[in-house]
């Protein structure tokens, strides 16, 4: 099957994507669905402005009664891009503390694997996408591993290929035992983001995670509907169908095959679920019908389903392909995007007098 990106679509959603209110959860799987679509620029000034609403114990891009331990990672890959680009020391080291936070101070099982919030010791399947492509984009390829295999101890089932929820850890049980379409797709793609940033000779880590990769995938298509879709719970054919899953295991197909560690036999799900989507698409721009805010317990729209739309339609494409449809998104908007740097001038004129001070609040507008 041939796949051709409509541009038009494209800008659409990600323009309804920006117009979220977001938890920092949202603000970071935004910002990394916009950093590996290229666009830099916005991905980092995501990342920056999460960094500004910080925690003293070094989370970032936290709201108010939001307690989650992991979700502040989510925007660390960002966080690190922001920090290179920029050359800011202060971003540095917010990457620095909120590493800091989750190798050393936050709340954990007795075998150290990160519980989702600090009021609950529970893991929660979320946690894949949120933390270990942080750890690994920083570096730190061991706690990386670890907390994967820690999440794949509580969460997966080998013989069904499906992860839980979440575990209550006091308990020792599952606390949500169902199997999750949207918490196995953050599961696959989370792995998928960690095999792209380990080091070649990370052989053995890579091989057991492109496994595992393999395990979940398999675990997860014999579910696909006939619409190219799946149900909220996996398994369970009486729940609301979900869009997002079904762009989430699109999203790890794509990058499997395009990195040659999965079968191209695999793409026939990824490109019904594809399909799909398109058709999701309301006039806004808003994906509909994925596993909806602000309870996650209804078809509606969120974030994620936003980003992973992004994310599911580009990685078949090359640099190449990605900056020609960059010139098509332009089309015809070069002399408003003019206007809007010229009317930039007489700000930047006032700003001379502060030595460039002002430019701290001007630039982010730029």
């Amino acid at each position: 099957m041939e796949r051709k990106a409509d541009w038009k679509v494209i800008e659409k959603v990600r323009s309804a994507a920006m117009a979220f209110q977001r938890f920092q959860w949202e603000q970071g799987t935004i910002a990394q669905a916009l950093l590996e679509l290229g666009d830099t620029r916005t991905a980092v000034l995501m990342a920056v402005a999460a960094a500004y609403r910080n925690e003293d114990d070094g989370r970032i891009g936290v709201m108010d009664l939001n307690r989650s331990i992991d979700d502040p990672a989510a925007s660390g890959e960002a966080l690190l891009m922001a920090a290179r680009e920029s050359g800011e020391e202060w971003l540095g080291k917010a990457a620095d503390k909120l590493m800091h936070y989750l190798k050393y101070r936050a709340p954990r099982t007795e075998d150290g694997i990160l519980y989702h919030f600090n009021i609950l010791n529970q893991v929660w399947v979320d946690a894949y996408y949120m933390a270990p492509p942080f750890m690994a984009a920083y570096g730190d390829y061991d706690e990386a591993m670890k907390q994967i295999r820690g999440y794949r101890k509580y969460l997966f089932h080998e013989e069904t290929g499906l992860h839980s929820h979440a575990w209550e850890d006091d308990l020792k049980t599952y606390v949500r035992p169902y199997h999750w379409g949207v918490g196995n797709g953050w599961a696959m793609a989370g792995v998928t983001r960690v095999i792209s940033l380990l080091p070649k000779e990370r052989k053995e880590d890579r091989e057991y995670l492109i496994d595992f990769v393999r395990k979940m995938v398999d675990g997860c298509v014999k579910f696909q509907t006939p619409e190219g879709l799946y149900h909220d719970e996996l398994d369970d054919p009486e729940s609301f169908v979900d869009t997002n899953a079904g762009q989430m295991i699109a999203y790890t197909i794509y990058r499997g095959v395009k990195r040659g560690y999965l079968e191209s036999d695999y793409l026939v799900y990824a490109d019904r679920a594809r399909q799909a989507a398109y058709q999701k698409i309301d006039e806004y721009g808003f994906v509909q019908e994925v596993c909806g805010l602000p309870r996650f317990d209804r078809p509606y729209v969120a974030p994620e389903g936003q980003a992973f739309f992004l994310l599911h339609d580009f990685p078949q494409y090359s640099t190449r392909q990605l900056l020609a449809g960059s010139r098509k998104l332009m089309s015809g908007h070069k002399a408003k995007l003019f206007y809007i740097y010229i009317s930039f001038l007489p700000l930047l004129f006032l700003a001379l007098p502060s030595c460039g001070i002002v430019m701290l609040w001007l630039m982010p507008y730029m």
